[in-house]
């Protein structure tokens, strides 16, 4: 583990390769699970505003469960989650080309929202674990991720730089200058 600025990283983040290959997995990341993705509570509001906005893009069956029981859910043990659909999907879900997207991050890409997605969903496959004295990232491991790891040692793109754009996103440009430092360090 590297300590940066008071968050813990697991080696494995900059030992890893990765690259999400969507033509491979079909975004099953946004379809798969039997839990939401992880909400900051600060993102609970940004969810309700923007929701009349994205709402256009989500599937029938997403906008009926967040009308009925609203933009977020919670986890057994009381964390704020993305509501699910009855088959697993994120109730966010929608479909381009038989591909599973974000319905949040269309409205983003299009211009017509700030909020860009859940840090948690923008972070994956990094998972935030909250400690008692820090913050820790995790690579969560799972098979439907074989392509993006395959395709990652293809072209050599290790998982902190595949994912800089959210880890400076989430600690900013000094704390990710740093995690370059330390990852360099170790070569």
């Amino acid at each position: 583990m590297k300590i940066i600025q008071g968050v813990l990283v697991s080696e494995d983040i900059i030992e890893s390769r990765f690259c999400c290959d969507l033509t491979q997995c079909e975004g099953m990341c946004c379809i798969e699970g039997d839990v939401g993705a992880p909400l900051d509570p600060m993102e609970i509001s940004d969810l309700e505003d923007c929701y009349p906005i994205f709402k256009k893009y989500m599937i029938p069956e997403g906008i009926d469960k967040v009308e009925e029981s609203g933009t977020f859910d919670y986890d057994m043990e009381g964390a704020f989650v993305t509501p699910l659909l009855t088959n697993e999907a994120c109730a966010f879900v929608y479909y381009e080309e038989g591909i599973a997207k974000c319905a949040i991050e269309k409205a983003y890409l299009n211009g017509e929202i700030e909020f860009q997605k859940p840090i948690s969903c923008h972070l994956y496959p990094i998972r935030i674990v909250q400690l008692p004295d820090y913050e820790a990232l995790n690579y969560h491991r799972w098979g439907v991720c074989d392509a993006a790891c395959h395709k990652g040692k293809q072209i050599n793109l290790p998982l902190y730089r595949f994912l800089k754009e959210p880890l400076i996103r989430k600690y900013g440009e000094s704390w990710y200058s740093e995690l370059l430092k330390e990852a360099d360090q170790g070569k």
